[in-house]
């Protein structure tokens, strides 16, 4: 009973910093333990403008840097490929003449070159908390988007229960829609068995990467962001966005986010991180999982 007890208890020390299972905010439904943002209150420190020229760079630059694993995008639509070879370097162009392989970065080099910082996953500072998010390079100022909070997009009343059980990667959003940002088991099956689900010829509608160690998208980390403390405030918050209808197709698959029922026609919720305050090279990133915003 001793070692059971331990176990919990080791286990809890690993959750606490982050959500609360969605089957526990549920049953108790308690206010102050709910994302709660009046009606009166603003929840976005920065304009979904901003959100979507944001992605829109990065994604553009992912995209860019990996011309070849584009080859089957680019050859089936011609208007693609001049949209993205007038963007590309005289050094990218002039390989692909000689048919020379270019230096392709790697999206955490991508990452830097195109917004200034770089994220990585390590042992968080706070003690007992698991993994958290680090700035590792660079600067991030005050209001940049600097993640995304990935994983399978439910709507209400949409089948989480089993998902959600024993589950801290549950994000609740103001209107109740959820996201299961779960990289392990039954989470994993569902995002990546939608991912294939929704793909839509050469175009692929989401990205899974995210699911493993080599992500294509560096943001894709959000999920792990621990809970601020006494000792660490908070440095970022959430922030939702639906993926406009004219989002380009082509950059889709850098979208962490996949709905659980495509039958559903409305847009695809994201949750990006944005700072609260400016960022510098070697500090973790802390939110405050139920801040409300005046």
């Amino acid at each position: 009973a001793g070692a059971m007890l331990r176990s919990l208890r080791r286990r809890w020390d690993g959750y606490k910093y982050r959500f609360v299972p969605w089957l526990a905010l549920n049953l108790r439904r308690k206010r102050r333990t709910l994302r709660y943002v009046p009606e009166s209150s603003q929840d976005k420190i920065i304009s979904d403008e901003d959100v979507f020229e944001t992605l829109l760079k990065i994604f553009k630059a992912l995209f860019i840097n990996d011309l070849s694993r584009q080859a089957h995008i680019l050859a089936l639509l011609p208007e693609i490929r001049c949209k993205y070879m007038e963007l590309v370097t005289v050094e990218q162009k002039q390989s692909e003449v000689n048919h020379q392989s270019q230096h392709v970065f790697s999206p955490e080099e991508v990452l830097f070159n195109t917004l200034g910082f770089s994220l990585t996953r390590d042992r968080s500072s706070l003690v007992s908390a698991g993994t958290g998010v680090f700035v590792t390079k660079g600067f991030v100022p005050k209001g940049t988007l600097v993640s995304m909070y990935p994983g399978t997009v439910y709507r209400k009343h949409e089948p989480i229960f089993f998902q959600s059980l024993g589950n801290p990667f549950i994000f609740r959003c103001i209107d109740g829609i959820l996201i299961d940002g779960n990289d392990r088991g039954l989470s994993r099956s569902v995002y990546r068995s939608c991912s294939r689900r929704d793909q839509l010829g050469p175009f692929q509608m989401s990205d899974e990467s995210w699911l493993t160690s080599a992500l294509q998208n560096p943001l894709a980390v959000g999920q792990y962001v621990n809970n601020c403390s006494h000792e660490k405030a908070a440095n970022v918050c959430y922030q939702e966005f639906d993926v406009p209808e004219y989002f380009p197709v082509e950059l889709k698959q850098y979208l962490p986010n996949i709905v659980y029922s495509h039958e559903i026609d409305s847009h695809l919720r994201c949750v990006v991180l944005v700072t609260l305050r400016d960022i510098k090279q070697g500090e973790e990133l802390f939110s405050n999982y139920y801040t409300v915003v005046n």
